[in-house]
């Protein structure tokens, strides 16, 4: 038993590299074509925000949206920044999923961004690991004293 839990201790960055460079990259592009878009597409991704009662401004929560998917998966890839990329992706995981499940969308459709919801959650608690830009951010702070 001693032996598995250090044999996975060892790889838990690993694991998380892999779920960040996996996740991030398919919503980079996923995000594309919403982020290059424009203002029509980005009205139309902002009107999910009825979903939580939230009608004005749709193109700017649209850009938001779009923002999150795409700059947030390259955050993400890089482990830079990637605890507030992963709440920007969670909120609008949670958005996507409420917007499916109120408008009457079975359990396939909202399953998908609901997955994902736990996945970004898990990110924001966790953090990237130590194979991130974050981590090696926070060892050069502490190495020269600024932390």
């Amino acid at each position: 038993m001693d032996l598995t839990c250090s044999f996975l201790d060892r790889h838990r960055d690993y694991g998380l590299l892999i779920i960040r460079v996996g996740v991030g990259a398919v919503f980079m592009v996923h995000g594309w074509p919403k982020i290059t878009g424009g203002m029509e597409m980005w009205a139309g991704l902002g009107g999910a925000m009825g979903a939580l009662g939230i009608g004005f401004a749709p193109s700017f929560w649209g850009f938001m949206a779009a923002a999150s998917e795409f700059v947030g998966g390259l955050l993400l890839m890089l482990g830079l920044l990637a605890r507030p990329a992963a709440l920007f992706m969670l909120f609008t995981m949670v958005v996507a999923t409420v917007m499916q499940i109120t408008g009457g969308d079975g359990f396939i459709a909202f399953s998908h961004p609901l997955k994902l919801v736990f996945v970004f959650a898990g990110l924001l608690l966790t953090g990237p690991g130590k194979y991130s830009i974050d981590a090696g951010v926070v060892r050069g702070s502490r190495e020269t004293g600024e932390a």
